[in-house]
């Protein structure tokens, strides 16, 4: 099959086209053939080689962490899918990952794509939308009337992010450049704040959630617009245990865990018309599309998914 791998760490000319074999499944696998796939941050980020210390990757690797596509085979153990199914996934391997035309995926870890979902816009959720849900459902213990608010909502996490709390009946929250403040209320935002213009800290307050999507200053000033026990949940970095104490706040990190039955969830509320993904730009899957993609990527201005058709 065709993939683009890398077999060193460095910048995007690190991404190369081969052929390799197709994954041999397990009796608890199907194999999916992909039609369409995303890029994530996290993608560059371990083609940089940030992330080797903390996941052991093997090369060569394959990248990409979001899948949509149709199942071919399935393992003898496997009872909720079949060949032909269209399914979309954000898989738990690590060296094999979606940049590529075949994937072999733990069954647990898929959903059914609802009949009128096309694959670019499956392949755009798994990975952000599983970490919106888990930061705001899991970590949040998000309830109606609870005020979040979502930093950076024009990027791939934020717009699920916004969507999800929307659905749940949540105040929202958002900080954003003024290009994408008519975007991010037609998503349901409640309030855009224009960081370029104005401090989000010193304009909201009594926050019940803040999801940090930026780290640094903005996680330390998030703590300000929180009410007692307010809840801070990261996905750049661990928050300080004792700044958080200082401020009477709960906070925490998510790493995201695949799972399929939230993905399901996200699929429900695609179809109850609560949640559209947003594709920004779509790329080929070949090496200069990926080069492109990533090139994109890296600038953090790219509205909605980059997503990479495969079929």
């Amino acid at each position: 099959m065709k993939a683009i791998v890398i077999e060193a760490y460095g910048d995007k000319n690190t991404l190369v086209e081969k052929e390799i074999d197709t994954p041999k499944i397990s009796e608890d696998q199907v194999l999916v053939e992909i039609h369409a796939t995303s890029i994530n941050p996290i993608d560059w980020k371990v083609r940089e080689g940030y992330l080797k210390e903390m996941i052991p990757f093997e090369f060569p690797i394959i990248l990409g962490w979001d899948a949509a596509g149709v199942v071919v085979e399935a393992g003898s153990n496997v009872t909720d899918f079949k060949v032909g199914d269209r399914v979309f996934t954000r898989p738990a391997t690590t060296n094999r990952g979606t940049y590529a035309e075949y994937v072999a995926v733990e069954s647990n870890l898929l959903a059914k794509m609802p009949e009128e979902m096309n694959f670019e816009e499956a392949a755009s959720i798994p990975l952000a939308g599983l970490t919106a849900w888990q930061c705001l459902v899991d970590f949040g213990k998000i309830q109606e009337g609870d005020k979040v608010l979502i930093h950076a909502g024009a990027g791939g996490v934020g717009i699920f992010a916004i969507q999800i709390a929307k659905s749940f009946g949540a105040y929202v929250a958002t900080t954003a450049s003024e290009s994408n403040i008519e975007f991010l209320k037609s998503l349901g935002a409640d309030e855009v704040i224009n960081y370029k213009e104005e401090d989000f800290s010193e304009v909201l307050n009594e926050f019940d959630l803040v999801l940090d999507s930026m780290g640094g200053e903005i996680q330390s000033k998030s703590y300000k617009v929180l009410k007692e026990n307010g809840k801070l949940v990261s996905i750049v970095q661990p928050p300080s245990e004792e700044e958080a104490a200082s401020f009477n706040a709960q906070a925490g990190f998510v790493w995201l865990e695949p799972n399929g039955e939230q993905l399901q969830k996200l699929a429900d509320l695609y179809v109850e018309g609560k949640v559209k993904p947003v594709i920004g730009k779509t790329f080929e899957l070949s090496e200069q599309g990926l080069k492109d993609a990533h090139d994109l990527s890296e600038t953090h201005h790219a509205r909605g998914k980059i997503v990479i058709r495969v079929k």
